[in-house]
């Protein structure tokens, strides 16, 4: 079965690849990812904050101004708290190179425009094949307005491609008033791709202690829901090639990934809950549904239900809705 899928530039042997996550610090889980078929390894997100950090000589600056911002340096992990600093990121891309022949992404965090995005120049040296950038952003000063807050994103993907000439990726959030507009100009900026979607990790509050309290929960398939409905409403629109990234778990998810318009799926949640393996199982589940459906190559299910397909897809949503709200039965 022909699984062989186009992304960023790359002809890969399929779509399922891990996405972004702490696996890659380790060279054994790395040679195990490729050994369980991972088409690619992404490199979890380099953050704008440990560059900046790095470039100011990170401990001298914070301590000197402890007094003035004693809270504000507490928000984020001091240096030693990131496995992998800004030298140490590269040096591991530099590794990971050597040891597998699969195509590396690296990974960019980040939501200002400024020199920390030299480092995606730093990164194509060494020895990236593409870039995924992730502005993970959450707007909360009510004086910015939507427009703001996505010129802040075209701005970063426009330096980015002055930077280098491998290709970018976008991962976004799902929370833009038009997704669809967005998703174009990025393109015109140089984006060549879009991951769908970045997770934004929900706080809690302890009631005894009245602290905020980080809690990293994993995916499930039902968050795939809203990965389809925007896949197969951005899917054969343009020339942008989409990932899908969340609640993909097993072979159903996959393909329903696949069929809405991803040209590439990328596993987390599910690698760590269930090891590397899982990939494989992923992959060989996929081409048995093929097979079993009588398809030449993955590219016939490809995008075969996104809204391209559809005169009027703001209609068609707008139906939908209304027939969901409508049938429930008590």
């Amino acid at each position: 079965m022909d699984l062989t899928t186009q992304y960023l530039g790359l002809e890969l042997k399929h779509p399922f690849m891990p996405g972004a996550s702490p696996m890659v610090d380790d060279l054994d889980t790395v040679r195990r990812l490729e050994d369980a078929g991972a088409s690619a390894i992404v490199m979890h997100s380099l953050f704008e904050e440990q560059i900046e950090r790095e470039y100011a000589r990170t401990a001298h600056d914070l301590d000197a101004h402890v007094d003035a911002f004693a809270e504000a340096t507490s928000f984020f992990p001091r240096t030693q708290d990131f496995r992998l600093g800004p030298h140490e990121y590269l040096e591991q891309i530099r590794r990971i190179r050597t040891a597998v022949a699969v195509p590396v992404i690296g990974s960019l965090n980040g939501v200002t425009a400024t020199g920390w995005l030299e480092y995606a120049r730093l990164i194509e040296q060494a020895g990236a094949h593409a870039l995924e950038l992730n502005p993970y952003y959450v707007a909360t000063d009510p004086t910015e307005n939507a427009a703001a807050v996505e010129q802040r994103i075209i701005d970063i993907v426009f330096e980015v491609r002055r930077q280098v000439k491998i290709p970018v990726a976008v991962k976004l959030s799902p929370f833009h008033s038009s997704l669809a507009n967005l998703a174009g100009r990025l393109e015109v900026a140089g984006a060549q791709a879009l991951v769908l979607f970045n997770r934004f990790y929900q706080p809690d509050i302890d009631v005894e202690t009245l602290e905020v309290v980080p809690r990293l929960v994993l995916s499930d398939s039902s968050e795939l829901l809203l990965r389809l409905r925007w896949l197969a409403i951005l899917s054969g629109r343009g020339g942008m090639q989409l990932a899908c990234s969340g609640g993909v778990h097993t072979e159903s998810d996959a393909l329903r990934a696949l069929a809405a318009g991803a040209g590439a799926v990328q596993l987390v949640s599910a690698l760590l809950k269930h090891g590397p393996g899982h990939l494989t199982r992923v992959r060989d589940g996929v081409t048995r549904w093929l097979v079993e459906h009588e398809y030449d190559s993955l590219a016939q299910l490809r995008g075969s239900m996104n809204l391209a397909h559809c005169p009027d897809p703001a209609m068609f949503e707008r139906g939908n809705y209304t027939r969901i709200l409508q049938g429930w039965k008590g």
